[in-house]
């Protein structure tokens, strides 16, 4: 039983073990009943195509993290969903990508608009690494060589192991929905996401995917990964509570027929806040990579529109700049900013507990194309 690497044509890695409820012995499958379609559904994607614009920017990075950070959570978005957060002394990646292209090659794929808000030569030295899954935009072989210099610790899904080795991390721990483990005094569990797997032919869901939650020094974060809509985000709620911050997808959610089984759009991502009951959350998988139809911006415009429409009732959900630190004290919910020197606002006062409603009426979507076009999403 564990993890393999094996090559269709590139390295990928597999799960090898017993039968569980949601692993038929070679697949993993989501907790909703939500099969891969036929190849009719990206012909008429392709087809069809209405797509945002994007352009190229490139503004400078952000400034060089300190060290450790004993007080409070500081929170810098790298890119896509790249987060730097520190607290509590500990260092920590999501989904780290410094590449120019999200791609098992460097001639093609996805590449960037933009580049990473923090140069890799200014990290700190880094502890854990969350990684939620194995798409190229979310697990990048050539990140995770250089990261492999600061010894972290990996905490992935089930199969993942075997390939984050061949890449140079000596430390990967592999874990089941739900299963847990202890990192420099920090706990870290693996929970469930509404997604899938694959980085070449014939590997589909060969490995597990999911969200992570993390808590250290009395406070709690989940990353969210990459997700559609489902009902993992009210079983995290049940079983673990609210978390001080959620880190959720809002991006390559357009044509909704087509992505909505495994990305979420930005409504829904103020749901899934909502579902959750997070104190903050904060805004991924938006502005780096152009991987659907949706625009360049046109996440954040939809965000925007969504929390606007609830009014006093909206969550706080919140948008980062790439490379800018933002300085949350959860012990207080008081929201301290280096935002141009900005003087942070008044905490906004405390909401009543709202009991979930979630709407899980899923659309199916042609998932199982998605990494064959993108070799990522």
């Amino acid at each position: 039983m564990g993890s393999e690497v094996f090559f269709r044509p590139f390295a990928t890695g597999r799960w090898v073990g017993p039968r569980t409820d949601h692993f038929d012995g070679t697949r993993f499958r989501n907790q909703a009943d939500a099969e891969h379609e036929s190849l009719g559904g990206v012909l008429k994607w392709i087809a069809n195509r209405d797509m945002g614009p994007w352009e190229r920017i490139d503004p400078p990075p952000g400034p060089k993290p300190p060290e450790r950070v004993r007080e409070g959570v500081r929170v810098t978005f790298v890119n896509h969903a790249t987060f730097l957060v520190q607290l509590g002394g500990l260092n920590v990646l999501t989904d780290p990508v410094w590449a120019e292209r999200t791609s098992p090659v460097g001639f093609a794929g996805p590449r960037r608009y933009r580049p990473p808000g923090l140069r890799f030569e200014d990290l700190p030295p880094i502890d854990l690494v969350l990684l939620s899954h194995d798409h190229f935009d979310h697990l990048c072989e050539e990140t995770t060589r250089r990261l492999a210099a600061h010894a972290p610790v990996y905490v992935t899904g089930l199969g993942n192991g075997a390939l984050l080795r061949r890449f140079g991390i000596d430390d990967a721990r592999e874990l089941d929905w739900w299963d847990e483990t202890e990192v420099k005094g920090a706990r870290v569990v693996f929970a469930p996401a509404q997604h899938f797997s694959g980085r070449g032919v014939g590997d589909r869901d060969r490995t597990l995917w999911g969200a992570l939650w993390l808590e250290a020094d009395g406070t709690s974060v989940y990353f969210a990964g990459d997700t559609g809509m489902g009902p993992h985000f009210a079983e995290t709620r049940a079983r673990l509570g609210a978390p001080d911050l959620a880190l959720l997808p809002i991006g390559a959610y357009r044509p909704e027929w087509f992505m909505s089984r495994v990305h979420v759009n930005p409504a829904q991502a103020v749901e899934a806040a909502q579902i959750l009951e997070a104190r903050v959350s904060v805004a991924t998988h938006f502005g780096t990579f152009q991987l659907a139809d949706d625009g360049m911006r046109e996440p954040v415009e939809d965000l925007e529109e969504a929390l606007a429409a609830l009014g006093d009732a909206a969550p706080d959900f919140r948008v980062l700049r790439e490379g800018e630190p933002e300085l949350l004290a959860f012990a207080s919910a008081e929201r301290l900013s280096f935002r141009r020197g900005h003087a942070p606002p008044p905490a906004r006062p405390a909401k009543p507990a709202r009991a979930p409603t979630p709407s899980h009426a899923l659309t199916r979507v042609e998932a199982a194309a998605i990494s064959r076009i993108f070799s990522a999403e």
